[in-house]
């Protein structure tokens, strides 16, 4: 299953193989992608799964409020708990979700999304201290190995958009 492609940042046109691994972190890449884009449709619209349709974003609720507020009495509660249906806070983390939602699922700006990622995974973990079934590990945690992992492999190129040549000359697009 090698597939002979380009690899980006190779402006000499040589070709590499693709091994199964790429194909892994590529699936890999989509899926949390798409866990980070599920979010931010479900919050939006209360498509009732993780929100109901009466805490939608489109109809006045908060995307922050039910797992900040939740924080209350974990080691940070306090200042996590203060942030908890602040406007600026939803827009920040609700942008924050698409964004890193698309670059992963497109493949494009994967290496921005696995650090906006892991800043928005570390926070989360944070909020969560001490944590009730793990001395220090969760999937938190796990998520941000795995969004290093991604960027570090160039995960966008494997089904995705990343071998595209605007992607290709710009770095800061990997």
């Amino acid at each position: 299953m090698n597939t002979t492609v380009n690899r980006p940042g190779t402006d000499t046109g040589t070709a590499t193989t693709r091994r199964p691994v790429d194909y892994v972190w590529a699936i890999a890449r989509i899926s949390i992608g798409w866990i980070f884009l599920w979010a931010f449709l479900d919050k939006t619209f209360g498509w009732g799964l993780a929100t109901p349709a009466d805490r939608a974003w489109i109809y006045g609720g908060s995307p922050t409020t039910g797992f900040l507020k939740g924080t209350g009495e974990n080691a940070l509660g306090g200042f996590f708990g203060s942030l908890a249906g602040l406007a600026w806070v939803d827009w920040l983390f609700m942008a924050g979700l698409l964004g890193i939602g698309l670059a992963l699922v497109l493949g494009v700006g994967t290496r921005i999304a696995a650090v906006a990622g892991g800043l928005m995974l570390a926070l989360m973990w944070a909020a969560e201290l001490p944590l009730a079934n793990n001395p220090f590990m969760d999937e938190h945690i796990v998520y941000a190995i795995v969004l290093a992992g991604l960027a570090l492999a160039d995960a966008g190129t494997t089904l995705g958009l990343g071998n595209l040549p605007i992607v290709r000359h710009n770095p800061y697009l990997r």
